[in-house]
């Protein structure tokens, strides 16, 4: 049994007894229905290696951790013309804050806030061929797993109650910051997040942010040295709405969290890891995968920092 074997072990068993405080995001009426008592951790070492624990096998909603593919796919289309169409900086407010939007004249501050995923949307329909399709092609590269699906119920009632976020869409369309029909886009948009992953897939699938963008199980290069390095930055920066510095402060890693309870990690040269639980605290953050994650850095002395 290695060191993270041991400590991942250890932890697990001392958080089966959390006292979780936290709430599942009922906002979207299809979530409401996942179990709240579900808990899942994987971690994958460059090499391959993959410690699994608990519910690691139970798909979940991958909701705003889509995001990071998204980017991963516009910026490869892109390079830096990507932020001439969205900013890099933390928004300080909620993710799907109208305000800063409307002073800022439909440029989002950063690709991780609704309105920032949604320019990439409407990026992707630009360039990509069958988006939707070739979305689903990504992950199951990074996976080496097909079986991965889009979860139409997940879609259909996120897509119900999704007042605000068509606010965004037609406030950025007002300042000509979305190129395609707003339906198509938001279409698309709801397809990403509703994506069904498990701990095991997901940590496989964002291990190249580990290795310089390279993905160590395939030698695919996903991402050049310096995107790769720009995108961990901005997970680092943005990847939890407005809770990033505190989850710089307690956990140090880049990462990346959505409100189905998920959340991943990088830590750069040595592993990604995944944890899911679905209650989250106010701030739209997995309340157990913060604290799971806290005391892993804390315990193997490893964060960036």
């Amino acid at each position: 049994m290695n060191q993270y074997e041991t400590v991942l072990h250890h932890i697990f068993n001392d958080f089966k007894t959390f006292e979780n405080s936290g709430k599942k995001a009922t906002y979207i009426p299809e979530l409401a229905h996942v179990d709240e008592n579900l808990f899942g951790v994987s971690l994958t070492c460059l090499n391959g290696t993959q410690i699994s624990l608990g519910d690691a096998h139970q798909p979940f909603s991958i909701q705003s951790i889509s995001k990071v593919f998204s980017l991963v796919l516009a910026y490869n289309i892109l390079g830096e013309d990507l932020w001439k169409r969205v900013d890099v900086e933390p928004s300080g407010d909620t993710f799907n804050s109208l305000i800063l939007l409307e002073l800022e004249l439909g440029i989002p501050r950063n690709p991780f806030i609704n309105a920032g995923a949604i320019v990439l949307a409407d990026i992707l329909i630009s360039h990509l061929q069958n988006p939707k399709e070739d979305f689903l092609k990504f992950i199951h590269q990074l996976t080496n797993d097909h079986s991965i699906q889009y979860d139409l119920k997940v879609f259909n009632s996120e897509k119900s109650v999704a007042y605000r976020n068509y606010s965004l869409i037609n406030l950025m369309k007002s300042f000509g910051n979305i190129h395609n029909d707003i339906d198509t886009v938001m279409d698309f948009y709801f397809r990403m997040c509703s994506v069904n992953i498990t701990c095991e897939q997901l940590s496989k699938a964002v291990l190249f942010f580990a290795n310089d963008g390279v993905h160590p199980i395939s030698k695919e290069q996903i991402l050049t040295p310096k995107g790769n390095r720009r995108i961990n930055a901005i997970m680092q920066l943005c990847g939890f709405y407005d809770e990033a510095g505190e989850f710089a402060y307690r956990v140090g890693l880049p990462g990346k969290s959505g409100v189905g309870g998920g959340i991943m990690a990088i830590h750069p040269g040595l592993y990604s890891v995944v944890v899911f639980s679905p209650k989250l605290n106010k701030k739209g953050n997995s309340t157990k995968g913060m604290a799971f994650l806290e005391r892993l850095t804390s315990e193997l002395n490893n964060s960036i920092f």
